[in-house]
C-alpha cells in the first residue's frame, strides 16, 4: 500500500508538474519566443531600411556623378562644334586666349587642343610640358566619337597644366584605424573628370578638344553632392550625412571630419570596405568604420576609361543616434513585456489548481494502457465541463486506439507478403547480374581470341610466302606458255593478295602498336584531298557527289598511311550505304575538347543509315552487314589508330537519314 501511495504521490506531482508548464509556457515561453521573433523582424527590417535609406542616397550621388560627367561631356562637344571655334580656326587666329575664356567659363581645370598625330596645338594656359596624349577617350575623339570618362593623372600629367594642379592634388596620408598596411606616406595622383571631343584643325585636319576637371580637394562638387542627399531634415537629430571621391583608397574629397572643422582627406578606407568594393568590385551596402566612428554606409566602384576599378563612390550617415534609438525601443518592449508577465502568471496558476484531481484519473488510465490494457477507461460521466469532455474523448480515442492495432495486425500480415514480393525480385535482378558477368568472362575470351588471332595471322603468312614464290617460279619455267593461264595466274595473286591483306588486318588489329608507323605534322584537308583518288575506283556511277568542305587550320601528329586508312574505311563505307546514290561530305574545323585543342574530321553521308543495335557493335572486331567482302576489322582497326593518338571516334546515325562519322585529333604541338 505504501508503495502505492508514494507512486500516486510521484505521478500526481508529476502531472502537476506538466499542467503548470502548460499553463505557464504561453506567457514564460511562447510569448518572450514569439516577442523575440518580432523584435527580430523589426530589427531586420530596421537595419533593411537603413540599408535601403543609404542605397537610395548612393543612387541619387550616382546620377550626380554620371550628371557631371555627361555635362563636361556636352559642354566639351558644343564648344568644339560652335562657329565661335571653327571661325578661329578658319581665320588662324590665336586660340589661347578664347580656350582659357571657355574654361573658366565651364570651370574646367585645364582645356587644349590636340591633332591627329598626338601634338599638342595650343592650350587655354601654356603647357609646363607637352602632356601625355595616349589616353583611351583621345583616341576615341580622333575617331569622330566624343567620349567623357573618368581618369587617373600622375603628378607629372598634372604639372603640366599647372603647378596648382600638382599640389592641390598632393596630400599626406593619414594613418587610419582598420586600414590595410601600406608603407606610402602621401598621395599625388589625380582623379580628372577627363573628356574629348573631336573638331577640325586648320587645313581640314581632325583633331579633339580636350579639357578635365580635377576632383582632388574639389569641395563645390563634394559639397553639392552631399546637399542633393542630405537635405536638411532628412536625418534624425545627432546623425550627420558625409560624401566621399576615393581614388583608389585614400579619401581625396569629402566632407568627413578628422577634427572638428578639418577635412579627412588622406584618410584611408578600412581593409574589408577596399576588398569588397576595389577588389571584387562589389557595391558595399552595409555598417562601416569611417575615420573614426561607424556610419551607415554605401560604397561602389569608380571605373576609369581603360575599365579597370580606380577608386570609390561613397555616401553614409553617422550610425549611433539610430542604434540608440533601437535601444531605448527594445526596453520599452521588454518593459512591458514583464510588466503583463507580473500580472497574468498568479492567475494562471490559481486555474490550474482546479485542474489537477481530473487530470491524474486520465493519467491513470494512461498508465493502464501503456501497460497493455487496451480496455483501460476513465469511465467519466455526462460531460458537465471541458475536462469531463476531455475524459470522454479519451475513452474514444482509446476505442479508436484499439481499432488501429487490430488494422495494424492486419498491415503487418500484407507487409510480409510485400517483402516476399521484394525478395522474389531481388532474385531475379540477381540472375540478371550473374547473366552481365557471363558477358563480361565472354569480353574476356574475345581478348584471348585477339591474341590467338595474332598467332594464326602469323603462321599463315610463312605458307603465303611459299605461294608467292612459288608461283613466280612456274610463271618463270613457263614463260610463254603461261599466255593461255594468265586469267587463272591473276586470280591466284589476287586471292593470294587478298589473303595477305587479311592478315595484315589481323595482325593489326591483335598487335596494334607494332604497326604504328612514322608519325608527321598533317594538314588533315591534304590528306583528304590525297584519299580522295584511292575511292574513284568504287564511283561506278556520277550518282554520288562528294563535297569537301575545308575549314581546319591546325595542323594533326599522326602517320599518313594511318590517318588514310581510317579516312578511306570511313569513305568506303559511306559509299557502301549509299548504292542508289547520294551526297558524301568531307568537313575539317577546329574544335576544343576537354580543354584541349583539335581538329574535326567528320564523314557524312545520306545513305541507309544503322539501327540502334548495328551502331553498339560497329566497333567490335569481325562485326560487319557486308556479308561477303566485309571482314569486320576495318571500324575497329580505325578506333584503335584513332585512339592511340589520343583522339575520339563519334556516330551518329538513323535508318534511312544517313551516318555521320566525327573523329577528333589533337593538335600537334
Amino acid at each position: 500500500m505504501t508503495d502505492i501511495g508514494t507512486e500516486t504521490r510521484e505521478r500526481g506531482l508529476s502531472v502537476r508538474f506538466r499542467l503548470l508548464a502548460i499553463a505557464l509556457l504561453p506567457t514564460l515561453v511562447v510569448m518572450p519566443l514569439l516577442l523575440g521573433i518580432a523584435v527580430y523582424r523589426w530589427n531586420a527590417n530596421f537595419d533593411a531600411t537603413l540599408i535601403s535609406k543609404v542605397s537610395g542616397d548612393l543612387t541619387i550621388a550616382h546620377q550626380y556623378l554620371a550628371r557631371i560627367l555627361e555635362d563636361t561631356g556636352k559642354q566639351a562637344a558644343a564648344f568644339g562644334a560652335s562657329t565661335r571655334l571653327r571661325d578661329a580656326v578658319e581665320a588662324g587666329a590665336p586660340l589661347d586666349g578664347l580656350l582659357d575664356e571657355t574654361r573658366v567659363a565651364l570651370d574646367f581645370d585645364f582645356l587644349y587642343l590636340i591633332d591627329d598625330r598626338l601634338n599638342p596645338v595650343v592650350s587655354a594656359r601654356p603647357f609646363k610640358r607637352s602632356p601625355r596624349a595616349d589616353w583611351p577617350i583621345i583616341a576615341s575623339a580622333l575617331a569622330n566619337k566624343p567620349l567623357t570618362s573618368i581618369d587617373i593623372f600622375n603628378n607629372e600629367d598634372l604639372a603640366a597644366f599647372g603647378p596648382e594642379l600638382a599640389t592641390r592634388a598632393r596630400v599626406e596620408l593619414v594613418p587610419t584605424p582598420n586600414a590595410v598596411a601600406t608603407d606610402r606616406t602621401e598621395e599625388t595622383r589625380g582623379m580628372v573628370v577627363h573628356s574629348a571631343t573631336p573638331v577640325t584643325l586648320a587645313g581640314g585636319r581632325s583633331g579633339a578638344l580636350v579639357g578635365g576637371i580635377l576632383l582632388n580637394a574639389n569641395l563645390k562638387f563634394i559639397d553639392t553632392i552631399n546637399d542633393l542627399v542630405y537635405r536638411e531634415a532628412s536625418l534624425p537629430k545627432g546623425s550627420q550625412g558625409t560624401v566621399t571621391i576615393f581614388l583608389d583608397d585614400v579619401r581625396i574629397a569629402t566632407n568627413v571630419r578628422l577634427f572638428k572643422g578639418q577635412r579627412a582627406n588622406g584618410t584611408r578606407v578600412s581593409a574589408a570596405v577596399r576588398l569588397a568594393v576595389l577588389d571584387q568590385g562589389n557595391t558595399w551596402l552595409d555598417s562601416a568604420f569611417v575615420v573614426n566612428d561607424w556610419y551607415i554606409s554605401a560604397y561602389e566602384p569608380i571605373v576609369g576609361s581603360s575599365g579597370r576599378r580606380i577608386g570609390m563612390l561613397y555616401v553614409g550617415f553617422l550610425e549611433a543616434p539610430f542604434v540608440k534609438a533601437r535601444r531605448e525601443t527594445l526596453l520599452i518592449v521588454v518593459s512591458a513585456f514583464l510588466g503583463v508577465a507580473a500580472l497574468s502568471v498568479p492567475i494562471f496558476l490559481r486555474w490550474a489548481g482546479a485542474i489537477f484531481r481530473p487530470i491524474e484519473r486520465m493519467m491513470g488510465t494512461i498508465a493502464k494502457v501503456e501497460t497493455g490494457d487496451l480496455s483501460a477507461r476513465t469511465g467519466a460521466a455526462a460531460a458537465r465541463d471541458e475536462i469531463g469532455r476531455v475524459a470522454a474523448q479519451l475513452d474514444h480515442l482509446l476505442d479508436l486506439l484499439q481499432e488501429r492495432d487490430r488494422q495494424l495486425r492486419g498491415w503487418n500480415e500484407d507487409l510480409n507478403t510485400r517483402v516476399a514480393e521484394r525478395t522474389h525480385d531481388l532474385e531475379v535482378a540477381n540472375r540478371q547480374l550473374e547473366a552481365t558477368t557471363k558477358q563480361l568472362v565472354m569480353s574476356e575470351k574475345l581478348a584471348v581470341i585477339g591474341e590467338i588471332t595474332a598467332g594464326v595471322a602469323h603462321e599463315i603468312n610463312n605458307p603465303i610466302a611459299v605461294m608467292q614464290g612459288n608461283l613466280e617460279v612456274v610463271r618463270a619455267l613457263m614463260e610463254n606458255n603461261a599466255d593461255p593461264a594468265h586469267v587463272e595466274f591473276r586470280l591466284l595473286d589476287e586471292q593470294i593478295h587478298r589473303i595477305s591483306q587479311i592478315v595484315t588486318k589481323l595482325l593489326q588489329f591483335a598487335r596494334p602498336e607494332e604497326y604504328a608507323g612514322y608519325i608527321e605534322r598533317l594538314a588533315p584537308d591534304d590528306v583528304i584531298v590525297d584519299s580522295l583518288p584511292l575511292i574513284r575506283h568504287l564511283l561506278k556511277n556520277d550518282n554520288i557527289d562528294i563535297i569537301h568542305q575545308a575549314g581546319a587550320q591546325r595542323m594533326v601528329l599522326m602517320n599518313r598511311t594511318e590517318l588514310q586508312q581510317v579516312l578511306v574505311n570511313l569513305m568506303v563505307n559511306a559509299i557502301h550505304a549509299m548504292p542508289e546514290g547520294g551526297r558524301l561530305f568531307l568537313k575539317t574545323r577546329d574544335e576544343d575538347r576537354n580543354g584541349g585543342a583539335g581538329i574535326v574530321m567528320e564523314v557524312r553521308d545520306t545513305g541507309v543509315g544503322m539501327s540502334e543495335g548495328v551502331k553498339a557493335r560497329i566497333f567490335d572486331p569481325f562485326f560487319t552487314t557486308k556479308r561477303r567482302n566485309g571482314t569486320g576489322l576495318g571500324l575497329s582497326i580505325s578506333h584503335k589508330l584513332v585512339t592511340r593518338q589520343g583522339g575520339m571516334f563519334d556516330v551518329e546515325s538513323a535508318p534511312g537519314k544517313g551516318t555521320t562519322f566525327t573523329v577528333w585529333l589533337p593538335e600537334t604541338t
